[in-house]
């Protein structure tokens, strides 16, 4: 059962993205040849006007094949390469913002349920780093470092990026704000500074939008901070994870919360959802050869010069990304699989 769990989580998250594409390409009067969920041998595929609707045996994957989209030369009015850069560029972004968009609503649904903490301090306990650098309850977290503070959940990342160096936290009290510096004290894996935050329970319609704006601002954020920590090499191969990873994570937190109830297995499913959709969002657009980002780059450009770069040069930087792209998914496997023996 945690295997089909997670294999329908990924599978909604590719369902939801290529939907994206297929809609936009609609929209613009792109002929989508195949629209699948799932990759390598078909299992069933029933067409429908020019368009053929399939499910492939591999559960991971999927795609919106575009007449003319691999950079083909057609003579076809409907293919992807003879419509304006402004409608190629809407089709491409379709994709991850469709996955952000995935992300909002389960966001609004788990706050809905939860409610959210804010980033107003409730409570800083005694003797703690926080207590004695002078914080109180009511302050106000407004920025750690050089970063703004939108949401309780950033407080948390930028005081573990770090990995117990100082801090500098700005807070608001009384209208006036204040800095002071703090080092973060280790307990289990994670960091911490002595703090818990007001929370409100189930808000109304407004709260609960702007609460799940805020997580999904938060997730994207988080994404671009950890990509940053794996460029400076602040993270070691132990804590970076794969799909193996992403599976195992999924599973320990079904079986848990499947010994609360039903409902507390919706809740965490739709975490992941909000987690995995945000990042797959952000990380396609990520101007890479063979993802949304790199063919997006294309166009900018072709946008900027008014003419298109060399159709067979551009598929063959893509081609190469992909081939790179794959050589990653395999590095991946085998770093998910050398620490699951490790632990």
């Amino acid at each position: 059962m945690n295997i089909v769990v997670a294999i329908l989580i990924f599978g909604l998250l590719v369902l939801v993205h290529e939907l994206g594409h297929f809609l936009a390409a609609r929209k613009n009067g792109i002929l989508v040849e195949e629209f699948a969920i799932g990759m390598g041998p078909k299992i069933v595929g029933i067409k429908r006007g020019d368009t053929l609707y399939s499910i492939r045996i591999l559960p991971f994957g999927g795609y919106c094949k575009m007449l003319g989209e691999d950079e083909v030369v057609s003579d076809d009015d409907r293919a992807f390469s003879n419509k304006s850069v402004g409608a190629r560029i809407v089709v491409v972004v379709a994709g991850a913002t469709f996955n952000i968009l995935l992300a909002f609503i389960f966001s609004c649904i788990i706050i809905g349920n939860l409610g959210e903490f804010t980033t107003t301090l409730d409570e800083v306990i005694e003797g703690t780093p926080a207590y004695n650098a002078g914080l109180k309850s009511g302050d106000k977290i407004v920025k750690i470092d050089n970063h703004k503070i939108f949401s309780n959940s950033e407080i948390r990342l930028y005081i573990n990026i770090g990995k117990g160096k100082d801090i500098n936290v700005t807070y608001e009290r009384d209208g006036k704000k204040q800095t002071v510096n703090i080092k973060p004290f280790k307990e289990g894996n994670s960091y911490y500074i002595g703090i818990n935050f007001t929370e409100i329970k189930k808000g109304n319609i407004f709260q609960i939008i702007k609460y799940g704006f805020l997580r999904v601002v938060f997730w994207i954020r988080a994404v671009f901070a950890s990509l940053g920590m794996l460029l400076t090499g602040n993270f070691t191969r132990q804590e970076v994870g794969g799909p193996i990873r992403i599976i195992s994570e999924i599973s320990k937190g079904y079986t848990e919360s499947a010994k609360v109830g039903v409902r507390e297995v919706f809740l965490t499913i739709s975490s992941y959802i909000v987690f995995l959709s945000a990042n797959l969002g952000v990380m396609n657009l990520l101007p890479l050869p063979a993802l949304d980002g790199g063919r997006l780059l294309f166009l900018i450009i072709e946008a900027i010069r008014r003419k298109p770069i060399n159709r067979e040069k551009e598929a063959y930087v893509h081609f190469i990304g992909f081939i790179l792209l794959m050589i990653l998914m395999v590095f991946m496997l085998f770093n998910d699989f050398s620490n699951v023996f490790r632990t």
